[in-house]
């Protein structure tokens, strides 16, 4: 990670935060959410300490609430690094997406603004990929199956996503050299947006089932390979 991504992360309110370590982890999670932080990079300590206005112990705690997550991991004596995924991560991840979106496709109520968002993030992926902005079309894909869970109306169901969209961040790093792996997903999206907009939620369900285990196969193939 560069010196211009730590000095973007902002001190604003930890010190004085009663929950200190959890707004330490909430803004490494979403760094590396936002692919600023790649699968393999040292998280400098005393950089942080500095960056961030916190005692070591304060995101040291940081650090376990993420290692916990799956999302960085200690090494003796060389220190804290983000994970570098496993066909085994790889696997989990898609289960609980399954649960979460599939879920949220099949129970979950998708008011007509919440369509149009829908859309609006697909518009925004394809202007993305005619200019060849591979970060961008990622973000964008986020956003989107973000999006899809959030119709569920939980906040804990949104903490699980957002830990599973830093989780997914990592795992399609392995890809982002890729552009035609996104334009994928573009289409995708795309048609799943369509089938929500027009009410068919059996087929928008079972199209779902099927874009996650296909997306599931291509990265555990590239793993593989």
């Amino acid at each position: 990670m560069t010196d211009v991504l730590w000095s973007s992360l902002s001190a604003e309110g930890l010190r004085e935060h009663a929950h200190a370590p959890e707004r330490v982890a909430e803004l490494l999670r979403g760094a590396i959410a936002a692919g600023a932080i790649r699968p393999g990079t040292k998280l400098p300590e005393v950089q942080l300490t500095r960056q961030l206005d916190i005692s070591r112990h304060t995101l040291r705690s940081g650090f376990q609430i993420l290692a916990a997550e799956g999302l960085v991991e200690r090494h003796p004596n060389r220190g804290v690094f983000v994970h570098q995924p496993t066909a085994a991560d790889i696997a989990e991840i898609y289960r609980v997406r399954r649960v979460l979106e599939v879920g949220a496709v099949r129970t979950a109520e998708f008011p007509a603004e919440e369509l149009e968002q829908l859309h609006r993030v697909v518009s925004a992926a394809e202007v993305a990929r005619d200019r060849g902005d591979v970060p961008a079309m990622a973000q964008a894909n986020q956003v989107f199956h973000r999006t899809i869970a959030a119709q569920v109306r939980s906040a804990l169901i949104d903490a699980l996503m957002e830990q599973v969209l830093a989780r997914m961040r990592l795992a399609f790093h392995a890809k982002s050299e890729q552009p035609s792996f996104h334009h994928t997903f573009i289409e995708r999206n795309r048609e799943l947006a369509r089938l929500l907009g027009e009410g068919d939620r059996q087929a928008a369900e079972d199209y779902l089932v099927d874009y996650l285990a296909a997306a599931e196969a291509e990265l555990l193939d590239h793993l593989g390979g």
